[in-house]
């Protein structure tokens, strides 16, 4: 698609379905950073790896301990390492380019979110939300983890964390509660079932520091941060969308808040963490469906932090709706009749990738119109063809007065084809060179290969190959697409291998067969 005609007034989002994935029943996915690669999570329990510009598999990640379902996927900050929690407990990190192990750790709780430390290139650390417990950080080298609290204390000496979890007969119930590491990792935000927000350093002392509270206090399912950290997405039982601007510094954020604790002075344990929560979070906009009143599932931000997408939680609607930041409908993106299930948008580029109750990814791009006016400022558009009576000297040459210009390009200057260009997606990140971004793809067999039914395309293609073996299968191929009977075929594909091997050896003239067609050389 030429850049230069496309229309610049058409909206940066997706609009249609322009393929989709299929490779057994995929139930959760994750973009890595720079969005080349796409991991998928099916219920075989295996983890697949596809190339986004192919759209071809580059790698199967499979455990033969574990063939329960994959609840959640995430990629390291540079790509090398994949975390997969599934149904049965367990916790799997997993180097990417050797397609190995790295560590195995089984918790108590089916774990319904895990994600790996942002801040680190070889993390070895994770946030996971468990299915009936306390949100806690895992250390995956050594199997030990540290129970985030869920609910302010009301005296000094009360224990916020929940006891852990010894048997399901004496744990009482327990709400899902959705948490998130900030973008530089020091941090984590908890959202619990009273409607709160709770801010927690997890590496000085696991306390909460500042509290943000929802208005009408319903529990709060998701909660997300935008690419570069500036904002705050939370989806409540209300089904609101709520949209906070984070007020902390990107870079030390756990040292800003702690002097904020310091310096605010109150007796009320809850009325001096809701002060500093004031300072650290605030509330922007709200999203919601006010005719339907919908439920709402996987929010999340665009890569640029520009608009903000939901799916759709109601049963047989595969529907996503899209927002701009101040709050207005832009657009409903109407899929097939399955229910959503996880939704994704690329880090860079106009796309977002939806997945469906029977297991199939969807990829919606944005739907280009060619603008050929965009050639020539003075270019007018015709709906219809129009009768044009020229002047006479209006296409009559001038040579003496049009004017030459000269080109401001310097040709003997070297164009510098190596340095790659910083994208303007990453200008809050830092860059690393040791990132991986692709993977050697894994060619499918064709099935329909060596069948009677095979695509003329790949037909042609056989016949003009020069290697032997394609040849010979493009002339089976021949022979079985026109014969009508197997003696038939055999007489048809013994003439077609004579034509092939005519030689004259009588003189210096060899002719050769192309195709349908005997040339000389």
């Amino acid at each position: 698609m030429n850049a230069q005609i496309i229309d610049p007034l058409q909206g940066d989002f997706p609009e249609v379905i322009e393929e989709y994935l299929e490779h057994g029943v995929m139930k959760c996915i994750a973009f890595n950073r720079r969005g080349t690669l796409l991991a998928a999570g099916c219920v075989d329990g295996s983890c697949v790896i596809w190339d986004f510009e192919t759209r071809g598999i580059a790698k199967e990640l499979r455990d033969k301990d574990s063939v329960a379902p994959i609840t959640s996927v995430c990629w390291s900050k540079y790509g090398h390492r994949i975390l997969v929690s599934a149904a049965d407990k367990s916790l799997t990190l997993w180097d990417v380019v050797s397609g190995k192990k790295i560590t195995r750790t089984i918790l108590e709780q089916t774990s319904l979110l895990a994600r790996l430390h942002p801040g680190s290139s070889t993390p070895s650390t994770c946030l996971v939300c468990p299915l009936s417990s306390a949100p806690m950080v895992v250390d995956l080298e050594t199997g030990t983890t540290t129970v985030l609290p869920v609910t302010v204390p009301e005296t000094v000496n009360e224990v916020a964390a929940p006891p852990r979890n010894k048997s399901s007969d004496a744990t009482p119930h327990f709400t899902p509660t959705a948490a998130c590491f900030n973008k530089r990792g020091d941090l984590v935000y908890v959202g619990n079932s009273k409607g709160e927000i709770l801010i927690i350093d997890h590496n000085r002392s696991v306390e909460i520091q500042a509290v943000v509270p929802i208005s009408t206090a319903a529990v709060i399912k998701n909660i997300a941060f935008s690419r570069n950290g500036m904002y705050l997405l939370t989806n409540s039982n209300d089904r609101i969308i709520r949209m906070y601007e984070n007020l902390l510094p990107q870079r030390d954020g756990s040292i800003t808040l702690q002097e904020l604790v310091k310096t605010t002075d109150n007796h009320d344990v809850l009325e001096k963490l809701k002060v500093v929560g004031s300072k650290c979070l605030v509330l922007v906009r709200e999203f919601q469906d006010t005719i339907t009143k919908m439920h709402w599932k996987a929010p999340c931000f665009s890569g640029d932090g520009e608009w903000v997408i939901a799916g759709s939680a109601s049963k047989g609607e595969h529907k996503i709706y899209i927002w701009d930041k101040a709050g207005y409908l832009i657009k409903i993106l109407e899929g097939p009749k399955e229910a959503l299930i996880d939704l994704a948008w690329h880090p860079i580029h106009p796309i977002v990738v939806s997945v469906s109750l029977a297991g199939f990814v969807y990829i919606w791009a944005k739907d280009y119109t060619e603008n050929w006016s965009a050639f020539a400022p003075d270019f007018k558009e015709l709906e219809e063809n129009e009768e044009y009576v020229e002047r006479e000297d209006e296409f009559d040459l001038m040579p003496e007065t049009e004017k030459v210009k000269e080109s401001g390009v310097n040709e003997d200057e070297e164009v510098d084809i190596v340095t790659v260009e910083k994208e303007d997606g990453f200008s809050d990140s830092d860059m690393s060179q040791e990132e991986l971004c692709f993977l050697p793809a894994i060619p499918c067999p064709d099935e329909q290969q060596g069948k009677g039914g095979g695509s003329s395309s790949k037909l042609m293609e056989s016949t003009h190959s020069e290697s032997p073996v394609s040849e010979d299968a493009a002339m089976e191929g021949l022979a079985a697409n026109n014969a009508s009977s197997p003696h038939e075929g055999k007489l048809l594909l013994s003439s077609f291998r004579f034509l092939c091997n005519i030689l004259f050896i009588g003189g210096v003239q060899r002719f050769y067969s192309h195709g349908t067609e005997i040339v000389r050389i």
